[in-house]
């Protein structure tokens, strides 16, 4: 699934291109990745509208229109928004494609078929259910340390269902909870309520950092995951746990380990990473 690094590079790697481009057509292919209006509705509200700007909240990209609407577009799991011509043959994947005044197209192809398109008034977000709730942004200045401390203490759960949980903080999935845990030297099953103020501080560092990193290098194609021009992220060349079972930790030397945490995949540095109370 694309996290707010990769979701960050296709916003930057397509303002350029849609920005000012008005919708001209809308083609819809799979009726069902609109999710809070009829597709009538939906077309009808969209042609005729440019875009204005394009936003980004965890991992949701806003497309600001000059009707006062905003498309939110959720990839989930394999969902791409890819500009290209507008009369090329379309992808059988495709779910909709957005047709601007200059012969171009935002394509939004979905193999797994999970992603989502919302139309809603700009700063209705809670009509995106994915949205209701949402925590702070992990680079912007309302995620402190003490923010984090707070929304660590006296919970049981393990850390790393917490970073995965869009309501703590907004935008991080698989990839970069594993990176940032293991760049904090802290076990993915810890409770939360066991991480001390130094812990949490490292954390916090290193959650920024691996999510700076992530986004200056374009983010982490592993398998579905391009920008909005068709370009591969790089940041997979950088990984340090993610995705290297038994191959040796860049830090130690020990093989890195693939267990299932939180229900999901995870990667750890056995030594690195030791288990605590």
């Amino acid at each position: 699934m694309p996290e707010l690094p990769e979701v960050e590079t296709i916003r930057r790697s397509l303002i350029g291109k849609v920005v000012g481009r008005t919708i001209t057509a809308v083609e819809v292919h799979l009726a069902k990745a609109i999710k809070n209006v009829p597709e009538e509705e939906f077309v009808h509200r969209l042609v005729g509208t440019a875009i204005r700007e394009l936003g980004r909240r965890g991992k949701h990209l806003i497309v600001y229109l000059s009707s006062g609407d905003a498309l939110v577009v959720h990839l989930r799991m394999t969902g791409q928004l890819l500009y290209l011509p507008a009369d090329l043959r379309r992808h059988k994947h495709t779910s909709a494609v957005f047709i601007f005044e200059n012969g171009q197209a935002l394509h939004f192809v979905d193999q797994r078929k999970f992603g989502c398109l919302h139309l809603v008034a700009v700063g209705q977000w809670s009509e995106v259910s994915s949205m209701r709730g949402i925590g702070p942004e992990p680079l912007s200045d309302e995620f402190t340390v003490k923010y984090l401390a707070q929304a660590l203490a006296g919970r049981s759960g393990r850390i790393k269902a917490l970073l995965l949980d869009q309501t703590l903080v907004a935008g991080i999935g698989n990839i970069y909870a594993d990176e940032s845990l293991f760049r904090a030297g802290i076990h993915p099953a810890r409770p939360a309520s066991s991480l001390n103020r130094t812990e949490v501080e490292g954390l916090h560092h290193a959650i920024r950092e691996v999510l700076a990193e992530g986004i200056a290098h374009r983010g982490t194609t592993v398998r579905d995951y391009y920008d909005g021009e068709g370009k591969a992220g790089e940041f997979q060349e950088r990984l340090a746990v993610y995705g290297r079972g038994n191959l040796p930790c860049p830090r130690c030397g020990t093989p890195v380990v693939r267990s299932r945490v939180a229900g999901r995949g995870t990667y750890i540095c056995p030594n690195c990473q030791v288990v605590r109370p």
